[in-house]
């Protein structure tokens, strides 16, 4: 026993002699050493330490321009020029600091910290996330956390928190739609359209052979039409996404969609309707007491081992709906392969579950309700545009891999068997 507590006495003792030591390496750290280290959290370093920080690493920079103080001064070397009031960004505000200067002769020379962190600019970047949680401009300067006592802030005006996001964002929408696409291998795209008042966003969101999800273009109009779905979807051929490559679309079923795809993709674009719109589509057209009975025999159809007997499930339900519920039968009968895309690809479990409805992309369009739910007036498209970009890549930074991405091989592999049966050339009859 005497013997396993000395042990333990001089584990403890080691312990605190090489604590001791690292407390004595952070405490020789330089300043300079320091700012290369921590540059990017600057302003978290300044609210716990207020100005001392700052002050510090401008004297560092000064040194190393200048020289030490009262030094003899080599030749072309800067001397000390006293000090000038400047501003820098504090906790997503502009505050006032002491700037010291240097010059020789008539050059006056910058401080090289005073000069990054002026650039970097992270106010603009500040507003734009408290803007995306749900700040108004009028409260911007209420939700920033306290500056030290020592420093004084400039006052944030609304107006200038308005054009600070409409900068960001500007440059967000050009840096969104010109991404290229080249460079990934697509498995499915899924198109969707979200309403911002009187105006409508129609949204690409694309599927990578990993899983991955990522935004792949935003579009304003007036209508969910074909001419803008057209654009779109032109757009981002243009920027490498494959026409000459079996994809499969997962759509609404909007009409104007489903044109714009045909313009786009034409024989490559294996589109599946989206399960849930149908259903709901089918189902609201019914009495209560027909709902739920209708909707478990579409699961069912949906549900299939082929898409032959799928289709056949579908087609009995259509016609026994018809003589009482024209309109639900029709709804139904309305792109009605198109339910069975994956079926017919021999995709089931759980990416099936996925790919079978636009709900990925329903999440989209959630968060990008969320983040505008205080704009009260759209002056514009491009201002609606650029909220919904602004939403869209808040969300794509949390997107996760889809469910079921382990089959992606699987669906891959029936694509590119797609692709072998469009390039078969057809034996002409007789």
């Amino acid at each position: 026993m005497k013997g396993t507590a000395m042990k333990k006495d001089r584990k403890k003792s080691r312990r605190q002699e090489v604590s001791n030591e690292v407390g004595e390496i952070r405490r020789r750290i330089s300043l300079g050493e320091v700012v290369v280290d921590v540059r990017a959290d600057l302003r978290e370093l300044m609210v716990q330490s207020g100005s001392q920080v700052l002050a510090a690493l401008l004297q560092e920079d000064l040194a190393g321009l200048c020289g030490p103080r009262y030094a003899r001064k080599d030749e072309g070397q800067a001397r000390r020029w006293g000090k000038d009031r400047g501003e820098l960004v504090l906790g997503g505000r502009k505050i006032n600091v002491d700037k010291p200067r240097a010059r020789l002769n008539d050059r006056e020379f910058e401080l090289p910290t005073y000069v990054q962190f002026q650039s970097e600019d992270p106010l603009s970047e500040r507003m734009l996330e408290q803007m995306l949680i749900g700040v108004s401009t009028r409260k911007y300067s209420r939700s920033l956390e306290p500056v030290p006592e020592e420093l004084t802030a400039s006052s944030t005006s609304k107006s200038e928190v308005s054009r600070r996001f409409v900068k960001m964002t500007e440059a967000q929408v050009e840096e969104a739609l010109t991404k290229p696409l080249d460079k990934v291998e697509w498995a499915a795209v899924m198109v969707d359209g979200i309403s911002y008042a009187e105006h409508i966003i129609v949204v690409a969101l694309g599927i990578d052979a990993s899983g991955k999800k990522h935004l792949l273009g935003v579009r304003e109009g007036s209508t969910e039409n074909a001419t803008l779905c057209k654009e779109m979807l032109s757009e981002l051929v243009g920027r490498g996404l494959p026409a000459d490559r079996s994809l499969l679309v997962v759509i609404d079923g909007g009409k104007g969609i489903r044109k714009a795809v045909t313009q786009v993709f034409g024989r490559y674009a294996l589109v599946q309707r989206c399960q849930v719109h149908k259903t709901r589509n089918v189902v609201e057209q019914l009495p209560e007491g027909k709902r739920a009975q209708v909707r478990a025999a579409l699961a069912q159809a949906y549900g299939a081992g082929t898409a032959e007997s799928g289709l056949t499930q579908l087609k009995n339900l259509a016609r026994t709906l018809k003589p009482m519920h024209p309109g639900a039968a029709a709804s139904l009968e309305e792109g009605l392969e198109e339910m069975l895309t994956l079926n017919r690809l021999g995709i089931g479990g759980l990416l099936a579950k996925t790919l079978r409805s636009t709900n990925p992309i329903e999440n989209l369009n959630g968060t990008l309700r969320h983040v505008s739910k205080r704009v009260k007036r759209w002056s514009s498209g491009r201002m609606a545009l650029r909220w919904a970009v602004a939403g869209a890549l808040e969300a794509a930074g949390r997107f996760h891999r889809i469910k079921g991405f382990a089959q992606l091989p699987q669906l891959l592999a029936a694509l590119r068997a797609n692709d072998q049966l469009l390039k078969t050339p057809v034996a002409k009859a007789g």
